[in-house]
């Protein structure tokens, strides 16, 4: 429709009296089990003006606050339901209105809302010695996976452990209740106490839980669906961003803002990624993975440069990544093997383009020993799975042990969906939900029923529905979601 048409007081010829609607006003986007998996339901009202004549019909358009994809429903009235979205990606919603004359301009945009699978069980495996992190009641390894409890409502999972022997385990379910697991020295399992838990309980009574991460298994931080931060557990070196080096037993809000995306966290080191594409760090700073162009530790969040095209985030150890929304890939951080992608081992500061490629569209970092190393993972946009930087055990899956300084793809495959890199071992989702892993297996940490290692990708059983896999962040202990 020409521009002019859309424009409030001009007249049509054949549709006298009649003009296009105001906008309607921009209510909550929510999702919930009543919904349906991968959907959002939008709400608004119907706009005071409607030009003279009867609402015909809505339109939702809800954009992915990442890659910028649309997707879009028509309805007659509100709520309208939007369906197709990608599992664990946030969106917001603008709607217009239509009668017999044209369609209103967008109205503003909804409150961000994350897609998610409404069935979901929880299944874990590998090291579980001595504090329970697997979540099952018990201290055993599993080197298969086995089923934590009966419930089908699990959503996000956050797993981490390794310096020290700290695991922890976190998770939310689809009615947005946060729950810990594992060891709990510096109360990182949010419960007010420093007592350990092998089975999972929940913190607080809250029911706003999103995205969340796990700081080696040492401290938590979740960004709420109201876009605020909050953080808890140890807190060395400022990692939790509340101004002080103080431990929280419970989670505290970070700052008062309301724009918060997402977060990823390193060792004693945190970066995130607020809804106008700026990226903050905080913490430990020994190797300059704060991207901040120092190695100066920081208590409270500091932007990442002036950018707002960041778009993904994922922290390895004393390292880091990130996409931004050109498709590109970039490092920053300690680099003894190689993981910042450089063609070289030299420590970086600020963040790196890896290679010149525009065709990324999801990263994977992890710690494969004390700080200074790790392993990176990438995927493109064609479904190729791409691996680099330390290769013990084989982690790179190239059939190796051989270290590499740049990305190697990891066989011919085009159907790679998800990876999950861990304590020297890596796991991956194809877009057939079959589940992959390859390298260190000691206490089972692959899941294949052994404790050898592979240097190639094996498959995890025969399941074809599974959807998501913490990252490991050190820890030899996996979580998973299947359907």
């Amino acid at each position: 429709m020409p521009i002019s048409d859309r424009i409030g007081g001009f007249i049509k010829p054949g549709y006298f009296p009649l003009k296009i609607p105001d906008a309607p006003t921009i209510g909550t986007a929510s999702t919930s089990e009543a919904i349906g998996s991968n959907a959002i339901s939008i709400a608004f009202t119907v706009p005071s003006n409607v030009g003279g004549g009867a609402i015909t019909s809505y339109e939702a358009v809800a954009t992915d606050t990442v890659t910028a994809a649309t997707f879009t429903e028509t309805g007659s009235s509100s709520p309208i339901v939007v369906t197709g979205l990608t599992t664990g990606q946030s969106y917001t919603v603008t709607v217009s209105a239509t009668n017999a004359y044209g369609s209103s301009v967008l109205s503003a945009a909804s409150n961000s809302a994350t897609a998610a699978i409404f069935t979901g069980q929880l299944f874990a495996w590998g090291d579980n010695s001595p504090y329970g992190q697997l979540g099952l009641g018990d201290t055993t390894d599993r080197s298969s996976p086995v089923q934590v409890g009966a419930l089908t409502t699990w959503a996000l999972i956050a797993v981490g452990g390794g310096y020290g022997s700290v695991p922890s385990s976190f998770a939310t379910k689809h009615d947005g209740t946060l729950w810990a697991v594992g060891r709990n020295v510096w109360g990182q399992l949010g419960q007010g106490d420093t007592t350990n838990r092998s089975s999972p309980v929940q913190i607080g009574a809250l029911t706003n839980w999103g995205k969340i991460t796990n700081g080696n298994g040492r401290y938590g931080l979740s960004v709420k669906t109201d876009g605020t931060l909050w953080a808890w557990g140890q807190n060395a070196n400022g990692c939790l961003g509340l101004g002080n080096t103080t431990d929280y037993s419970s989670p505290v809000q970070v700052g008062a803002l309301t724009n918060w995306l997402d977060v990823s966290a390193m060792y004693a080191a945190t970066i995130g990624l607020k809804t106008d594409g700026t990226m903050w760090s905080w913490g430990k700073n020994v190797a300059g993975q704060l991207g901040l162009g120092n190695t100066t530790y920081y208590s409270s969040p500091v932007q990442v440069g002036a950018l707002t095209t960041w778009s993904a985030i994922s922290a390895g150890g004393w390292w880091a990544m990130a996409l931004k929304t050109d498709g590109t890939v970039w490092c920053w951080g300690a680099n003894a093997h190689g993981q910042l992608g450089q063609g070289d081992t030299t420590q970086y500061s600020s963040p790196v383009q890896v290679g010149a490629l525009t065709t990324w569209s999801k990263v994977c970092g992890g710690d494969t020993g004390y700080g200074t190393t790790g392993s990176a993972s990438g995927i493109k946009t064609d479904g190729t799975l791409w691996m680099w930087g330390s290769n013990t055990a084989g982690v790179l899956g190239l059939g190796n042990t051989t270290n590499y300084s740049s990305p190697k793809q990891v066989g011919a495959l085009t159907d790679w969906s998800v990876t999950s890199v861990g304590k020297s071992q890596c796991q991956a989702i194809k877009t057939d939900g079959t589940l992959w892993a390859w390298g260190d297996n000691g206490a089972g940490a692959l899941g294949i029923g052994n404790t050898t290692d592979k240097n190639s990708p094996v498959q995890v059983g025969a399941a074809t529905t599974w959807v998501a896999i913490a990252p490991g962040n050190m820890g030899a202990h996996r979580w998973a979601i299947r359907n």
